[in-house]
């Protein structure tokens, strides 16, 4: 939330006297006032919208003496509808509205009745709910009979009705969001039952995958024994040889698919956790990992052949080899840190030449420790992974991390400029930071992460 400043104080001073000065102008009798501290107490006291469609009518009813109809813009199918009336209350079936009332956003009056507008104005952000963003007209208020209405009455039902698009406003988005968390809540559901599940049973098929494989290489064993290896019977030795070959791809095959369902796995898992979705936030389930064995290593062996097949050179630092090192992090979502990182890796390396006028294409990860970045005796760790080629503009390497951002040298079509953000989010949730740094042959982009234990180099 954006700190508010003297400023915004000095504005809101402003707004307060302003509004004082409008209450001074409107000059509402003592009953006009009763009715409108009336009107904002019930719609307080009570949540359901349906009670809300009464408090609208029985208010002016019991005030006024007059007949009351409520109409609403109904938002899927965009008819004005009659919601309620002082006579019969609140419709179980909205009726249809009658031809000759319709959405104005100034008041208009038809014998024997006025109709004043119930207008809103919807943040960009609600337009989706409200079909527009900006005043918009989403109800009429008709009160009837005209002749008990004064000039003085009309315009207080304008701000009437004001008060009423206002409220109605806030009650539509409550029961919006509440449709949406239970729609979350049965959807945290389905995921479980129709993906997160059905997921486990690749398991299965790949242990039938690989009896399949061993099978093949037992038919191998028993043609070879059966003519011997270096028998005459060259269709034999044809034949096994052909076993063999598709064996091995096979079960090279068998390991690919396996190493990527083993990812998937941990992301749907790491990504659609009950917790998540009933805390309304990542919820960080964090345990001592050594990065480089168990984060870094499998990643990087999932991209891997990505990269050589761009021609890109994995460049691995020194240091990770030299020092043990702890970390405290959620496995599931760090893992998918350094996922971003090396698909980015795979995308948007260039060659560039380097100090000795040689051509190099090359992404390299490292790891640098902070002594005392937390405070005294408080390490951190920075880890980099750095990639040549062209500096991103200045102006862009502000918004990096910002969402929905895309770079100039985005070509991908179906990037939405999530990934760094998402980077972002979860570093920022382990107490870290990220960043980006120009290089003097490419970009290197970095987090730092407290160290929960460094452990003695016991290399000779």
């Amino acid at each position: 939330m954006k700190k508010k400043t003297l400023s915004d104080l000095d504005f809101m001073r402003e707004r307060v006297k302003q509004k004082r000065q409008d209450y001074i102008r409107y000059d509402f009798s003592p009953r006009k006032n009763d009715v409108l501290k009336t009107f904002f107490d019930l719609a307080q006291e009570y949540d359901e919208i349906e009670d809300f469609y009464l408090i609208c009518v029985a208010v002016l009813e019991e005030s006024f003496h007059v007949e009351c109809r409520l109409y609403l813009l109904n938002q899927e199918n965009k008819r004005l509808e009659l919601v309620c009336d002082s006579r019969r209350g609140v419709f179980e079936k909205p009726k249809q509205k009658p031809e000759h009332i319709y959405l104005s956003l100034k008041p208009y009056e038809i014998e024997p009745s006025f109709f004043s507008p119930i207008i809103i104005s919807a943040p960009v952000a609600e337009k989706e709910i409200f079909a527009k963003s900006g005043p918009v007209c989403i109800g009429i208020l008709e009160v009837y009979p005209l002749f008990k209405i004064t000039e003085s009455d009309k315009f207080f039902l304008t701000k009437y009705t004001n008060r009423i698009g206002y409220n109605l406003r806030k009650k539509m988005l409550a029961r919006q969001n509440v449709t949406h968390l239970q729609f979350i809540k049965n959807l945290v559901s389905d995921i479980e039952h129709n993906v997160i599940i059905p997921n486990m049973y690749f398991k299965h098929l790949f242990r039938q995958l690989r009896k399949r494989i061993a099978d093949l290489n037992e038919l191998q064993e028993m043609v070879r024994k059966e003519h011997g290896e270096g028998g005459d019977d060259q269709s034999c030795r044809h034949v096994s040889d052909k076993i063999s070959t598709i064996r091995q791809a096979l079960d090279a095959a068998c390991t690919e698919i396996d190493k990527h369902h083993e990812n998937t796995s941990l992301f749907l898992e790491s990504l659609f956790r009950r917790d998540h979705f009933e805390k309304g936030r990542f919820v960080l389930r964090s345990k001592n990992l050594n990065v480089e064995n168990e984060i870094i290593g499998p990643q990087l062996d999932h991209y891997q052949q990505r990269l050589l097949a761009r021609g890109i050179a994995i460049e691995r630092s020194e240091d990770l080899k030299n020092e043990n090192f702890i970390i405290q992090a959620d496995f599931g979502l760090l893992a998918q840190v350094y996922a971003n990182f090396f698909s980015n890796a795979v995308k948007y390396t260039n060659e560039v030449i380097d100090n000795n006028g040689k051509p190099r294409k090359a992404m390299a990860y490292g790891r640098k420790i902070l002594y005392n970045y937390y405070g005294p005796g408080k390490p951190g760790v920075k880890f980099n992974v750095f990639t040549t080629g062209h500096h991103l503009p200045g102006d862009e390497v502000h918004h990096l991390f910002d969402d929905g951002f895309k770079g100039s040298n985005s070509s991908e079509t179906n990037s939405h400029g999530h990934g760094l953000a998402f980077v972002k989010m979860v570093i920022e949730l382990h107490g870290g930071i990220v960043g980006h740094e120009l290089t003097e042959q490419g970009n290197n982009f970095y987090f730092i992460l407290p160290i929960v234990s460094v452990q003695p180099n016991t290399s000779a």
